[in-house]
């Protein structure tokens, strides 16, 4: 059972960017990049890492709250919070100069560049399958795209901690960038007419994926280098957003890094 150190009848109503669940929460706590302001637990809890929460922030000089479910239900909005919330400073991100920069002192590179995504689920979810595949960043413009809500960092579990994502004025012109320095630019689209099992990747490789319903726009996928498609044998049309990403990004770093 949490030790109990504090009551509350109530949460905290402070400021700062919050973060629910037990793997988001663990990751943050284990980032020492990260402000936390403040730790919330569910009075009574149980489990080894429910307490492990407790632990990692009494080790970072934090007094964790203790509160009943309904007050956490209530700073969630009923979000699935696990038991544990907390509150953090924003965390700085790169800008698009300082990928760059990345991008030509690499070997090898893979980057996911996101032209309109708006759920912040699938955000979430392509954030944990970047983490997965050692992806350099999730590029995305700063307008008409998906926030890193507290929604799309419970679907990112963790991994949002770990994986840079960087905001651009243009995509259009971010490609260009890249592509300048030897990036090879691949779109996905269910009409591509190239095989994503039958591609040879380059080095250095950035996947381009279009919104939920309407896929790449016509500037964006102009600007691709390749326009790769998904093989499905079954009857369905396309794939959600966040699966295609996966295949994607396995695929490539099962050709790089072959077991």
């Amino acid at each position: 059972m949490v030790t109990r150190e504090e009551q509350g009848s109530g949460a905290e109503e402070e400021g700062g960017e919050l973060l629910y669940g037990l793997n988001p929460v663990l990751a943050l706590l284990a980032d020492a990049q990260r402000v936390v302001e403040s730790v919330t637990v569910l009075k009574g809890g149980h489990g080894a890492r429910l307490q492990e929460v407790v632990d990692l922030a009494r080790q970072r000089g934090l007094r964790p709250r203790f509160v009943d479910r309904v007050a956490l239900d209530r700073l969630t909005q009923r979000g699935v919070h696990q038991g544990v919330v907390a509150r953090v400073g924003v965390r700085r991100q790169p800008s698009f100069d300082e990928l760059l920069q990345q991008v030509e002192a690499l070997p090898r590179v893979c980057l996911l560049l996101l032209d309109g995504v708006e759920d912040p689920r699938n955000l979430g979810a392509m954030l944990r399958s970047a983490e997965a595949f050692a992806v350099q960043a999730v590029v995305l413009p700063r307008d008409r795209a998906a926030p890193l809500s507290s929604l799309a960092n419970k679907a990112a579990a963790g991994a949002a901690e770990r994986v840079d994502v960087v905001r651009v004025v243009n995509l259009a012109r971010a490609i260009e960038a890249l592509q300048e320095l030897g990036v090879q630019v691949c779109g996905l689209a269910a009409e591509g007419q190239e095989s994503i099992g039958q591609f040879s990747f380059a080095a250095k490789v950035a996947f381009v994926l279009g919104s939920e319903g309407k896929g790449l726009r016509r500037l964006t996928r102009e600007r691709c280098d390749h326009l790769l498609s998904i093989p499905i044998a079954g009857l369905v049309g396309s794939l959600n957003v966040s699966v295609a990403a996966s295949i994607a990004l396995y695929e490539c770093h099962r050709r790089s890094f072959p077991c």
